[in-house]
């Protein structure tokens, strides 16, 4: 491979400043098939890039071989940290697990049991995949995970057993349907910000476009931490408000009413269809190098911005940071 077609290995291989280059992009990582990927199979990928990059891979290396192993490296190794994620916490892990939980929680929206169940199971994921994708230089203490992880356990329970009640004399059905979304946009709203605490107190790392350190920012961490709330929940939002509505046409049909089991796993399989391809989608929504004006800095923390001017005497109109999935 000639130096002039050498692959940037920092960069991606689509345009991160448009959605579908975005799209392209996380399409490829978030693929569910890839965290199958044996432990070999990952490591084979990280072995090749790293000998990329000390220009020593092996002699006939195609150019297409070394995006395929860029794209397993991505799906399961951490961006800050590089070390390799829990298979659950993975966003490719997304689609087999939130498939199995949704459907769950649509299917047994009635049953109070089932409810605390469902629910207690979803943000237990939740709190792993959250933990998994955080901004790895802002660790928690356990007690912080824990407080993290029964806040947004309580705060799904709470919304679900809350609205349950409040609908059972509800003639509508299809309003205790929408429930279980309520829910789990209330405890996203808790889970991801009590996850990632520490980057709200302390700030997270800020860095320029050719990735130098230069100062951290509560406000970065703030507008990552929003923007990643909004994006989970726009990714749970069609399987979670179509399929109800849905359902409550279908279950009025003669073949299901002969065959209630054919329920839960309908719904699974459709949140499957549809996670397919929300995950992507809601993951493409920002840029994962996320960017702010240096001059936001200069209003709203006046000693980071003093930071910034210390290391970059002449002062960037933008800084950047990884606002995590």
């Amino acid at each position: 491979m000639s130096e002039r077609d050498r692959i940037n290995l920092d960069a991606s291989r689509y345009d991160q400043s448009t959605f579908f280059g975005r799209l392209r992009h996380f399409m490829e990582i978030t693929d569910w098939r890839l965290c199958f990927k044996s432990d070999k199979d990952l490591d084979d990928a990280k072995e090749l890039l790293t000998k990329y990059r000390k220009r020593e891979e092996p002699p006939g290396t195609s150019e297409e071989e070394v995006w395929q192993a860029k794209r397993i490296y991505e799906s399961a190794f951490h961006p800050d940290s590089g070390e390799k994620q829990n298979v659950i916490g993975r966003m490719s892990f997304q689609v087999p697990g939130g498939m199995i939980l949704t459907g769950a929680m649509l299917t047994f929206y009635k049953s109070t049991p089932a409810i605390i169940f469902w629910q207690w199971a979803n943000q237990s994921f939740n709190a792993l995949v959250n933990f998994t994708n955080r901004n790895a230089k802002s660790p928690l203490t356990k007690e912080q995970m824990g407080i993290a992880y029964v806040s947004a356990t309580g705060a799904a329970l709470v919304t679900a057993l809350g609205l349950k009640k409040g609908l059972t004399k509800s003639k509508s059905t299809l309003l205790q349907r929408f429930v279980p979304f309520a829910a789990v946009a209330a405890a996203n709203c808790v889970n991801i910000p009590f996850m990632r605490q520490n980057e709200i107190k302390n700030g997270i790392c800020v860095v320029t476009e050719n990735g130098k350190e230069v100062t951290e920012s509560k406000v970065a961490a703030m507008k990552g931490i929003s923007q990643v709330v909004v994006s989970r929940i726009f990714m749970a939002a069609p399987g979670m408000t179509i399929l109800p509505v849905v359902m409550e046409r279908l279950e009025k049909q003669s073949w299901l009413v002969r065959n209630p089991r054919l329920n839960a796993p309908f719904q699974t399989f459709a949140c499957g269809v549809i996670l397919t391809a929300m995950v992507p989608i809601a993951c493409s929504l920002y840029d994962q190098k996320c960017s702010m004006k240096s001059a936001t800095l200069a209003k709203f923390e006046a000693q980071a911005y003093l930071k910034l001017q210390e290391n970059c005497p002449e002062t960037p109109e933008y800084v950047y940071f990884n606002k995590g999935l």
